[in-house]
Protein backbone atom coordinates (compact mmCIF):
# COMPACT_ATOMS: atom_id res chain seq x y z
CA UNK A 1 0.00 0.00 0.00
CA UNK A 2 1.36 3.41 -0.96
CA UNK A 3 1.82 5.76 1.94
CA UNK A 4 -0.12 9.02 1.58
CA UNK A 5 1.83 12.26 1.18
CA UNK A 6 1.46 14.69 4.05
CA UNK A 7 3.13 18.09 3.85
CA UNK A 8 4.75 19.38 7.02
CA UNK A 9 4.83 23.18 6.69
CA UNK A 10 8.44 23.58 7.75
CA UNK A 11 11.99 23.56 6.45
CA UNK A 12 13.42 23.00 9.93
CA UNK A 13 15.38 19.75 9.65
CA UNK A 14 15.10 19.05 13.39
CA UNK A 15 11.30 19.23 13.19
CA UNK A 16 11.22 17.15 9.99
CA UNK A 17 13.31 14.37 11.50
CA UNK A 18 11.11 14.32 14.59
CA UNK A 19 7.93 14.11 12.50
CA UNK A 20 9.36 11.45 10.19
CA UNK A 21 10.49 9.31 13.12
CA UNK A 22 6.89 9.20 14.38
CA UNK A 23 4.87 9.29 11.14
CA UNK A 24 7.12 7.67 8.50
CA UNK A 25 5.58 4.17 8.72
CA UNK A 26 2.17 5.66 7.89
CA UNK A 27 2.80 8.62 5.58
CA UNK A 28 5.47 10.28 3.47
CA UNK A 29 6.34 13.53 5.24
CA UNK A 30 7.54 16.17 2.80
CA UNK A 31 8.91 19.63 3.54
CA UNK A 32 8.09 23.00 2.04
CA UNK A 33 11.31 22.93 0.02
CA UNK A 34 10.32 19.58 -1.48
CA UNK A 35 7.03 21.00 -2.83
CA UNK A 36 8.62 24.25 -4.02
CA UNK A 37 6.99 26.50 -1.44
CA UNK A 38 9.43 29.30 -0.61
CA UNK A 39 7.09 31.99 0.67
CA UNK A 40 7.58 33.19 4.26
CA UNK A 41 4.20 32.95 6.01
CA UNK A 42 3.95 35.78 8.53
CA UNK A 43 2.91 34.63 12.00
CA UNK A 44 0.67 37.59 12.72
CA UNK A 45 -1.80 35.94 15.10
CA UNK A 46 -1.85 36.09 18.90
CA UNK A 47 -2.16 32.39 19.68
CA UNK A 48 -0.32 29.19 18.85
CA UNK A 49 -3.53 27.78 17.31
CA UNK A 50 -4.02 30.70 14.93
CA UNK A 51 -0.36 30.91 13.88
CA UNK A 52 -0.28 27.19 13.10
CA UNK A 53 -3.48 27.51 11.06
CA UNK A 54 -2.11 30.48 9.08
CA UNK A 55 0.83 28.34 7.93
CA UNK A 56 -1.22 25.21 7.25
CA UNK A 57 -3.83 27.10 5.22
CA UNK A 58 -1.21 28.90 3.11
CA UNK A 59 0.52 25.64 2.20
CA UNK A 60 -2.73 23.75 1.59
CA UNK A 61 -3.90 26.51 -0.75
CA UNK A 62 -0.59 26.20 -2.62
CA UNK A 63 -0.30 22.42 -2.85
CA UNK A 64 -3.83 21.04 -2.39
CA UNK A 65 -2.55 18.10 -0.35
CA UNK A 66 -3.10 17.30 3.34
CA UNK A 67 -0.84 19.56 5.31
CA UNK A 68 0.01 20.23 8.92
CA UNK A 69 1.90 23.06 10.57
CA UNK A 70 3.05 23.61 14.10
CA UNK A 71 3.58 26.63 16.24
CA UNK A 72 5.65 26.01 19.31
CA UNK A 73 7.05 28.02 22.15
CA UNK A 74 8.55 28.07 25.60
CA UNK A 75 6.37 29.43 28.39
CA UNK A 76 8.17 30.43 31.59
CA UNK A 77 5.94 30.76 34.64
CA UNK A 78 7.96 33.48 36.38
CA UNK A 79 7.76 35.54 33.18
CA UNK A 80 3.95 35.15 32.98
CA UNK A 81 4.19 32.77 30.04
CA UNK A 82 6.85 34.65 28.07
CA UNK A 83 8.45 34.26 25.61
CA UNK A 84 5.43 32.20 24.43
CA UNK A 85 4.41 32.81 20.82
CA UNK A 86 7.45 35.09 20.48
CA UNK A 87 9.92 32.33 21.45
CA UNK A 88 11.77 32.28 18.11
CA UNK A 89 11.91 36.08 17.94
CA UNK A 90 12.48 36.73 21.66
CA UNK A 91 15.84 38.52 21.36
CA UNK A 92 15.33 39.84 17.84
CA UNK A 93 11.65 40.70 17.22
CA UNK A 94 12.17 41.52 13.54
CA UNK A 95 14.23 38.38 12.82
CA UNK A 96 16.27 36.44 11.95
CA UNK A 97 16.11 33.89 14.77
CA UNK A 98 19.20 33.92 16.98
CA UNK A 99 19.03 30.92 19.33
CA UNK A 100 22.04 31.91 21.42
CA UNK A 101 20.75 35.46 21.91
CA UNK A 102 17.33 34.08 22.87
CA UNK A 103 18.89 31.81 25.49
CA UNK A 104 21.05 34.61 26.88
CA UNK A 105 18.07 36.97 27.13
CA UNK A 106 16.09 34.28 28.97
CA UNK A 107 18.91 33.65 31.44
CA UNK A 108 19.14 37.38 32.13
CA UNK A 109 15.38 37.66 32.65
CA UNK A 110 15.51 34.83 35.20
CA UNK A 111 18.68 35.83 37.06
CA UNK A 112 16.77 37.03 40.14
CA UNK A 113 13.94 34.46 39.97
CA UNK A 114 13.70 31.41 42.20
CA UNK A 115 10.81 29.89 40.23
CA UNK A 116 12.41 28.45 37.10
CA UNK A 117 9.52 26.17 36.10
CA UNK A 118 8.52 26.28 32.46
CA UNK A 119 6.90 24.23 29.73
CA UNK A 120 7.22 23.79 26.01
CA UNK A 121 3.98 23.74 24.03
CA UNK A 122 3.29 22.71 20.44
CA UNK A 123 0.00 23.22 18.65
CA UNK A 124 -0.41 21.47 15.30
CA UNK A 125 -3.06 22.59 12.84
CA UNK A 126 -3.89 19.98 10.20
CA UNK A 127 -5.75 20.97 7.03
CA UNK A 128 -7.06 18.76 4.26
CA UNK A 129 -7.65 15.70 6.42
CA UNK A 130 -11.31 16.58 7.11
CA UNK A 131 -13.75 19.37 6.36
CA UNK A 132 -12.64 21.44 9.34
CA UNK A 133 -9.09 22.08 10.54
CA UNK A 134 -7.90 19.66 13.21
CA UNK A 135 -5.81 20.77 16.19
CA UNK A 136 -3.43 18.75 18.32
CA UNK A 137 -1.57 19.99 21.37
CA UNK A 138 1.44 18.66 23.19
CA UNK A 139 3.23 19.92 26.30
CA UNK A 140 6.31 18.95 28.26
CA UNK A 141 6.99 20.50 31.65
CA UNK A 142 10.31 21.13 33.31
CA UNK A 143 12.61 23.90 34.48
CA UNK A 144 15.20 26.32 33.10
CA UNK A 145 18.83 25.52 33.92
CA UNK A 146 21.25 28.22 35.10
CA UNK A 147 23.71 27.66 32.26
CA UNK A 148 23.64 26.34 28.71
CA UNK A 149 24.38 22.61 28.61
CA UNK A 150 24.64 20.17 25.72
CA UNK A 151 25.11 20.55 21.99
CA UNK A 152 22.22 18.61 20.47
CA UNK A 153 18.80 19.91 19.48
CA UNK A 154 18.05 23.58 18.81
CA UNK A 155 16.31 26.60 20.26
CA UNK A 156 16.02 26.51 24.04
CA UNK A 157 17.07 22.84 24.29
CA UNK A 158 20.38 23.69 26.07
CA UNK A 159 18.42 25.35 28.91
CA UNK A 160 15.34 23.15 29.30
CA UNK A 161 15.46 20.27 31.79
CA UNK A 162 12.31 18.13 31.43
CA UNK A 163 10.61 16.81 34.59
CA UNK A 164 12.03 13.46 35.65
CA UNK A 165 15.46 14.17 34.16
CA UNK A 166 18.65 15.87 35.35
CA UNK A 167 19.89 16.79 31.88
CA UNK A 168 18.75 19.36 29.32
CA UNK A 169 17.14 18.38 26.04
CA UNK A 170 20.44 19.29 24.36
CA UNK A 171 22.25 16.76 26.58
CA UNK A 172 19.61 14.03 26.33
CA UNK A 173 19.69 13.98 22.53
CA UNK A 174 17.16 13.39 19.78
CA UNK A 175 16.17 9.82 20.69
CA UNK A 176 14.98 10.72 24.17
CA UNK A 177 13.58 14.08 23.11
CA UNK A 178 11.53 12.51 20.32
CA UNK A 179 9.84 10.27 22.89
CA UNK A 180 8.92 12.92 25.45
CA UNK A 181 8.88 16.30 23.71
CA UNK A 182 5.94 18.63 23.24
CA UNK A 183 6.09 18.12 19.47
CA UNK A 184 6.25 14.34 19.88
CA UNK A 185 3.06 14.41 21.99
CA UNK A 186 1.25 16.54 19.40
CA UNK A 187 2.45 14.35 16.51
CA UNK A 188 1.32 11.20 18.34
CA UNK A 189 -2.11 12.78 18.86
CA UNK A 190 -2.29 13.63 15.14
CA UNK A 191 -1.29 10.08 14.20
CA UNK A 192 -3.90 8.54 16.48
CA UNK A 193 -6.69 10.84 15.27
CA UNK A 194 -6.03 10.46 11.53
CA UNK A 195 -5.02 6.79 11.48
CA UNK A 196 -7.49 5.46 14.06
Amino acid sequence: MDRPIWIFATNNNHKLEEARSILAPFAQIVSLKEIGFFEEVEETANTFHENALLKANAVFDFAGKPCFADDSGLCVNALLGAPGIFSARYANPTGPTDHLANNQKLLKALQNETDRTAYFITVIAAVGFSEEPLYFKGEVHGKIAHTLKGVQGFGYDPLFVPDGYEQTFAELGETVKNQISHRAHALQALKQAILH
